[in-house]
């Protein structure tokens, strides 16, 4: 089968495309013929040497797909041949990735995908929606008639997260870098968008909720806390899905006596049974509309490479040349 993988870490240029064995299943595994896969920052991160985890070798790259049951192990229920699916976690623990014509898959990471939803748009919501529900209804509780702040409402994760708060019945105020992508942010259902680079934040966030912001999601790998932790509301909660190496002051004072939560959370140590739970609110959303990802580019899966060097300019380098998810087709 063909497969875009690594021998040794390093940057976008270790990445090959080209022919690898067809994973053999194991009895608590289903083989995916695969239709579509999602490009997200932390597969880069693996690709480029970030020692979470040892990596199989060669390593296929990737944590994203969706696409058809070819084969079930002999302890697999609940799905057969020809059942379309989606996954994410893959890739990642030390499991192979997904960027290949075929991935063996662990059932309990799997998810139906529902049959009015194009394979690219489920693998395009997989790990940034897993995110965004997990930190919006796990970790932050988020209610009806709340505020909730986000930081980068146009990117991967941001982008689901006020689709969803929307859907949960928040008021939504987010920001971006450009009037393009603050436009997509708009068209997402945000009630009111800001320039990050241009705007006066705190003015805005205090006009748009007095009192402060009951939610206040960070995406940045650096928060700055001195400024955040004014801005929330009392018993605010403030949550974190980024800045692993990140070691800013923090005002400790200001925070606890506001009764405010500080919550940190990654995707990928959630269980299967608490990803479950978002992938039923994720497949509804998909399937009624309330959901849907911002797909910024389609690129053949042998064109990996470069979709991981577009992928860094933005997340890293923050070029804003890219307004939404890569997805790549086998």
């Amino acid at each position: 089968m063909k497969a875009a993988y690594i021998e040794r870490t390093g940057p976008p240029d270790v990445i090959q495309f080209g022919d690898l064995p067809q994973p053999k299943i194991g009895p608590a595994q289903v083989l995916v013929k695969v239709g579509a896969v999602a490009v997200n920052p932390i597969d880069t991160y693996i690709r480029n040497g970030a020692n979470y985890w040892p990596l199989p070798q060669p390593f296929i790259i990737g944590s994203d797909l969706a696409g058809v049951v070819s084969e079930v192990g002999s302890q697999v229920t609940g799905f057969n041949p020809g059942d379309r699916v989606w996954a994410s976690n893959q890739g990642l623990m030390g499991r192979q990735g997904c960027f290949a014509e075929y991935c063996a898959v662990d059932a309990h990471w799997l998810q139906p995908t529902p049959s009015d939803v194009p394979d690219e748009a489920a693998a395009a919501s997989a790990l940034v929606g897993i995110t965004a529900h997990l930190g919006l209804f796990n970790r932050a509780a988020i209610k009806a008639g709340e505020s909730l702040f986000v930081n980068g409402g146009s990117g991967g994760v941001g982008s689901i997260v006020v689709q969803m708060a929307k859907a949960a019945g928040a008021r939504v105020i987010a920001t971006a870098g450009s009037a393009e992508k603050m436009a997509a942010v708009k068209a997402l259902g945000a009630d009111e968008v800001l320039n990050y680079k241009s705007d006066d934040i705190a003015a805005a966030i205090q006009a748009f909720s007095p009192g402060g912001v009951n939610v206040y999601w960070e995406t940045t790998r650096e928060p700055d806390f001195e400024k955040i932790v004014p801005l929330l509301a009392e018993r605010g909660r403030l949550l974190l899905m980024a800045g692993r190496d990140a070691r800013p002051a923090f005002p400790v004072g200001p925070f606890y006596v506001k009764g405010c939560s500080l919550l940190g959370f990654v995707m990928f140590k959630a269980t299967p049974a608490e990803q479950r739970i978002a992938a039923d609110d994720i497949n509804r959303w998909l399937s009624s509309g309330l959901l849907k990802p911002h797909i910024g580019k389609v690129l053949p899966l042998a064109q990996a490479a470069e979709a991981h060097r577009l992928q860094e300019e933005n997340t890293l380098r923050k070029s804003n040349t890219l307004c939404g998810k890569i997805v790549l087709k086998p």
